[in-house]
């Protein structure tokens, strides 16, 4: 058989192990795949009206004082209701505050996903059009931001917060800023 017959299996082959390996390692649950550009930076100001409230709106300086958390979620988000009892749970503790950051959602809907499944937020921002979002690097919802009393941010977990996650990679963070869950 010569070369010239052989060279189309042999890049076939090449394409078919390559194809392999990328599923193989897009199983992995590999959170820092993708890391902010905001870790250990000023958190991006806003100003963005609050869901419960319309006519008010509240700035990244009004924030500041006490680390907080801002979750990312949306109500036509799936992984958002997932996440939901344990951001609840957060919340209860009081020993955070955990900010809500409403993503590219209708008023209605969200207020509605709130009375549903319950609201855990200390308050609840609105980017609309997702401008703001942006900003943030947010690259999907759920998304959560822990931000020092400086208004620095000092971790980002993109997907669902679980029980593990909280465990092995929020709480670390939080003693680091002084708040013991």
């Amino acid at each position: 058989m010569s070369l010239s017959r052989l060279w189309p299996f042999l890049v076939f082959l090449a394409l078919g192990a390559l194809l392999f390996a990328g599923v193989l390692m897009s199983g992995r649950e590999n959170r820092e795949a993708i890391p902010s550009p905001l870790i250990g930076k000023p958190a991006p100001g806003f100003a963005l009206h609050l869901l419960h409230q319309p006519e008010r709106m509240v700035t990244m300086d009004e924030l500041r004082g006490e680390p907080f958390l801002l979750n990312v979620w949306g109500s036509w988000c799936p992984a958002c209701r997932d996440e939901h009892p344990y951001i609840e749970a957060l919340a209860r503790s009081s020993k955070i505050r955990v900010v809500g950051f409403n993503w590219k959602d209708e008023r209605q809907d969200a207020l509605r996903w709130l009375q549903q499944f319950g609201d855990p937020y200390h308050l609840i921002v609105v980017d609309e059009e997702g401008g703001t979002a942006i900003d943030w690097g947010v690259y999907g919802a759920p998304e959560t931001f822990l931000v020092d009393a400086e208004g620095i941010v000092r971790w980002k977990y993109i997907g669902p917060i679980t029980p593990a996650v909280i465990e092995s990679q929020l709480k670390p963070r939080l003693a680091e800023l002084g708040v013991a869950l």
